[in-house]
C-alpha cells in the first residue's frame, strides 16, 4: 500500500482547512487522512486500516499522557505552579524583569505544566511588571512563548513522551537533549525582546489589562517543588542507576508527593481529575495524529524530502529538523507536530545512520519552528492571555518564529554538524 504525494498534501491541506474552520484538530487530522488516502489511492478498507495502525501506534504515548495528568493537575489546581513563577520573578527583581518573567514560564513548562497554561498562569504577574516598568506586550508575550518552547524541548510534556516512544529512548534523556538548545533559545528571546521593547510604536500595557492576581492560600515554595523533583529525580534514575521507572509511574507519584507535601492528601482525586480534564483534548488530538501519521507513513512523503535533500546536496540529518517544523506547521501543535515526524519519519533516519537522541533532539525543536500558526489553539490562547487582537497577535509570529529557529539551529548544530552525542 502507498499513497501518492498528491494524497499526502490533501490530507495535510484539508486538516489544515478543517482546523481553520474551528473543528476539533482531532476531526480534522482523521477527516483529512480518510480524504487523503482514497485520492492517493488507497481503497476505503485500506484507508481505515492505515489510519488505525497510525492509531495504535501512538497508544503508548498516550497512555503516559493521561498519567501525567496527576501531575500537571496538582500544579495548576493547587497554585503550585503559580507560586514557583511569583517566586522567580520575585527574586530576579526589576532589573531582569523580562528575564525573570521568561525563567518562570521556562520552568513552569520544563516540570509539566503546558505551555499554554504556563503563559496563562504568568500573564497576569508579567502583564503587571510590564505596566510598571512600561513594557510592551509584544515583548513580553515574545518572552512567554519564546521561553516557554525552550522549556518545552527540555520537560515532561506530552511531547518529549511521544519522541522518547517513537525512538524507544528515555524521557530523561529526551528532556537532558534539549537543555544545551533551550539555554540559547532563552538568551536569544531575552535579547529579542530587550530590544524590541525599544523600537516600534508605543504599545505599553495600560491598568485595565494589568491585574497582580490574588495569591490566596497560596503553597509554600519547597512544597510547591517537591512534586515536578520527586517525578524528574525518578525519571534520572534510569540514567544515572539504570534503574528504569516508567513516566507511567513516575509522574503521577510526583503528583501524589506534591499533594501530600503541601498537605493536600484528601485532593488528590479533585487534582487527578482536573489533570485528566486537561489532558483529554490532548490525547484524543494525539489519536488523530496517529491516523494522520499512518497515512503518512505509506506515502511517498518520506522518500519525496529524502530525494530533495539529496538534490540539494544537504546531509541526512537535515531531515529531522525539517520534517518536525513541517509536521508542525500541518497540525498547528508542537505536539503533534513532534509525534507525527518522529512516528513518520523516525525509521528512516535511522537507517540513514542518525542515532535516535539525535534525531529525537532535532525533531522536537524542529517542532517548534512552526507549531504556533494561527490555526492552532495556542495562537489565540496567548493572545487572550495579553489581551491582544489577532492582529496585534500576528505581529509577534516572525519574532517567535525566529526563536524557534534559535532552538532548531542549535541543536542541528550539537547533535547533527558535530555529533556531539
Amino acid at each position: 500500500m502507498e499513497v501518492s504525494l498528491l494524497g499526502t498534501i490533501v490530507a495535510l491541506s484539508v486538516a489544515i482547512f478543517l482546523i481553520l474552520k474551528k473543528y476539533s484538530p482531532a476531526y480534522g487530522m482523521l477527516f483529512g487522512a480518510a480524504v487523503g488516502g482514497l485520492i492517493g489511492g488507497l481503497t476505503l478498507t485500506d484507508t481505515v486500516s492505515v489510519m488505525i495502525q497510525g492509531a495504535q501506534g501512538i497508544m503508548p504515548a498516550v497512555l503516559r499522557i493521561c498519567a501525567a495528568g496527576v501531575l500537571a493537575g496538582m500544579l495548576i489546581e493547587s497554585g503550585a505552579a503559580t507560586r514557583i513563577a511569583n517566586t522567580i520573578i520575585e527574586k530576579l527583581g526589576d532589573r531582569f524583569a523580562l528575564l525573570a518573567i521568561g525563567v518562570s514560564v521556562t520552568i513552569l513548562t520544563a516540570v509539566g505544566v503546558f505551555v499554554d497554561i504556563s503563559v496563562i498562569t504568568v500573564a497576569p504577574v508579567a502583564l503587571t511588571i510590564a505596566q510598571r516598568l512600561g513594557y510592551r506586550r509584544l515583548s513580553v508575550l515574545l518572552m512567554m512563548i519564546g521561553c516557554g518552547h525552550a522549556g518545552n524541548i527540555c520537560s515532561a510534556n506530552p511531547n518529549s513522551i511521544a519522541i522518547a516512544d517513537a525512538f524507544d529512548l528515555s524521557l530523561t534523556s529526551v528532556m537532558l537533549a534539549g537543555v544545551i538548545p533551550a539555554m540559547t533559545g532563552i538568551a536569544f528571546c531575552w535579547a529579542l525582546s530587550a530590544y524590541l521593547n525599544t523600537k516600534g510604536e508605543p504599545d505599553v500595557v495600560n491598568s485595565n489589562q494589568a491585574s497582580a492576581g490574588s495569591e490566596g492560600e497560596l503553597p509554600g515554595f519547597f512544597a510547591a517543588i517537591i512534586g515536578p523533583v520527586t517525578a524528574i529525580s525518578l525519571l534520572a534514575l534510569r540514567p544515572m542507576a539504570e534503574i528504569n521507572i516508567d513516566p507511567l509511574i513516575a509522574l503521577p507519584v510526583g503528583g501524589i508527593v506534591g499533594s501530600i507535601a503541601m498537605g493536600h492528601f484528601n485532593q488528590i482525586r479533585h487534582y487527578s481529575t482536573q489533570g485528566l480534564t486537561r489532558m483529554g483534548p490532548v490525547c484524543i488530538m494525539l489519536l488523530g495524529t496517529g491516523a494522520l501519521s499512518g497515512i503518512i507513513t505509506v506515502s511517498t512523503l518520506r522518500t519525496d524530502l529524502l530525494a530533495l535533500i539529496e538534490a540539494l546536496s544537504l546531509p541526512s540529518y537535515v531531515l529531522a529538523p525539517v520534517s518536525g517544523a513541517l509536521m508542525s506547521f500541518a497540525t498547528a501543535s508542537t505536539t503533534a507536530g513532534a509525534a507525527v515526524a518522529a512516528n513518520v519519519f523516525g525509521d528512516s533516519l535511522l537507517e540513514l545512520g542518525v542515532g535516535g537522541l539525535a534525531a529525537g533532539a532535532m525533531i522536537h525543536s524542529g517542532a517548534t519552528v512552526l507549531g504556533d500558526m494561527p490555526h492552532g489553539s495556542f495562537f489565540h490562547s496567548s493572545a487572550g492571555a495579553v489581551d491582544m487582537q489577532i492582529t496585534e497577535r500576528l505581529r509577534v509570529l516572525p519574532y517567535e518564529i525566529a526563536v524557534g529557529a534559535v532552538l532548531a539551529f542549535t541543536s542541528t548544530l550539537i547533535f547533527g554538524v558535530l555529533s556531539i552525542f
